[in-house]
């Protein structure tokens, strides 16, 4: 059976360069970076050489590299950090209403802790509303945290605007930028940001690996607490050769990045035009323009996504209802709802998302067993009449 993985907004799989990369280190570079002898001190050396390329694709200083254990730590090592060390100053966080949930639920626990968040809304293309952010800001406001990209749609936000109605403010800006490395150019002072958050594995690195770059002279207090790794923000024995694996990736994948980029954009494209070609009643969500050139969310009207997926996944295509942390939650996903999708159409999408191995073959492949797929659940659906916006 042929297989064809659409999924990779969820995760990558680690090139071969990189697992070669990281093999070599698990055998020879075997050492606590922490540790005083030779083998400590190799381990080191792989370790700020890690931390300086980072740093050089970013626009960044290597200080101001932290690695931490994936997206998520470094999402809430952001926004719980920044809000516990700055209390003194206020207690307000600005937020949007379509972050993943390692943002939402951050501010959710924040929220128990005495903190205001303000959760900004986004227009029917999961846009955020700039206005709406300007007149959110407030004397106590310490943090604004808005997304690089969208997640499940694919939505670009304007991030050097919001930094700059921040910069009028004094206020820090954190943002994630998870799913947007490695698809469009990342640099910490084009986007005017403080913070910035990255996982490896959603560009082809390991799992497990992250980095969270928090500008020179930004106050943030760790989560855990332990040894000096990391300069104490992040304490606990590095993952050497996780760490040199993400490097490797992340190199790669900037130096392809343009070329990359354009070819997964014309895939995308080709799938949508195809998919709106041969099934009747679908919509896109998120922005037609302002968007990642490998994410395409689409909704069927008359059939359930969940019940879309398992039947895609019986012809060996792996495909998405959101995001992957959500998972076998029966509500629709936030960020459709925020974008004010009814709850039919939300339950009724799919999330395609493209990696560096699809091709146009696979295209084919996906929108013929979809058309069929579709055809036949409707046929079987007691409430799908036809209708346009289902």
């Amino acid at each position: 059976m042929r297989r064809v993985y659409l999924d990779h907004a969820a995760t990558t799989p680690a090139r071969p360069e990189v697992l070669e990369t990281m093999m070599y280190c698990h055998k020879e570079v075997i050492g606590n970076a922490s540790s005083l002898h030779m083998s400590g001190q190799e381990s080191k050396r792989a370790l700020e050489g890690a931390r300086r390329t980072v740093a050089q694709i970013l626009g960044a200083d290597p200080r101001e590299i932290y690695f931490t254990g994936g997206g998520t730590e470094s999402d809430n090592l952001a926004v719980k950090g920044m809000a516990r060390a700055n209390g003194n100053r206020g207690g307000h966080v600005i937020t949007s209403s379509v972050e993943h949930h390692a943002v939402l639920h951050s501010c959710q626990q924040l929220e128990k802790e005495g903190y205001e968040v303000t959760y900004l809304p986004v227009d029917r293309h999961g846009l955020l509303d700039l206005d709406a952010l300007a007149a959110s800001i407030r004397e106590d406001t310490i943090l604004i945290s808005i997304m690089l990209a969208n997640n499940e749609v694919g939505t670009i936000h304007p991030l050097a605007k919001v930094s700059g109605v921040a910069e009028e403010y004094d206020i820090p800006v954190h943002t994630d930028a998870v799913q947007a490395m490695g698809k469009r150019p990342v640099d910490v002072d084009a986007l005017g940001v403080d913070l910035l958050s990255l996982t490896a594995h959603k560009f082809y690195g390991p799992k497990g690996v992250g980095v969270l770059f928090v500008r020179q002279g930004t106050r943030i207090s760790p989560l855990l607490h332990g040894g000096h790794q990391e300069r104490t923000l992040c304490p606990g024995t590095e993952d050497v050769p996780g760490i040199v694996g993400l490097e490797t990736a992340l190199e790669l994948a900037h130096e392809e990045m343009d070329e990359t980029s354009a070819r997964l954009g014309r895939l995308r494209d080709q799938l949508q035009r195809e998919i709106e070609g041969r099934i009747p009643d679908v919509e896109l969500n998120g922005h037609p323009t302002l968007r990642l050139p490998n994410i395409l969310n689409m909704s069927f009207a008359g059939v359930e996504g969940e019940s879309l997926l398992m039947a895609l996944d019986t012809r060996g295509i792996a495909v998405s209802t959101g995001s992957a942390c959500t998972a076998g939650s029966t509500d629709p996903s936030h960020v459709l709802q925020a974008m004010g999708v009814g709850r039919d159409r939300a339950q009724g999408s799919l999330r395609f998302s493209l990696g560096r191995d699809n091709d146009a073959e696979d295209i084919e492949y996906v929108v013929a067993a979809l058309a069929e797929i579709v055809e036949r659940l409707r046929e079987l659906s007691p409430t799908y009449s036809g209708a346009t916006g289902a």
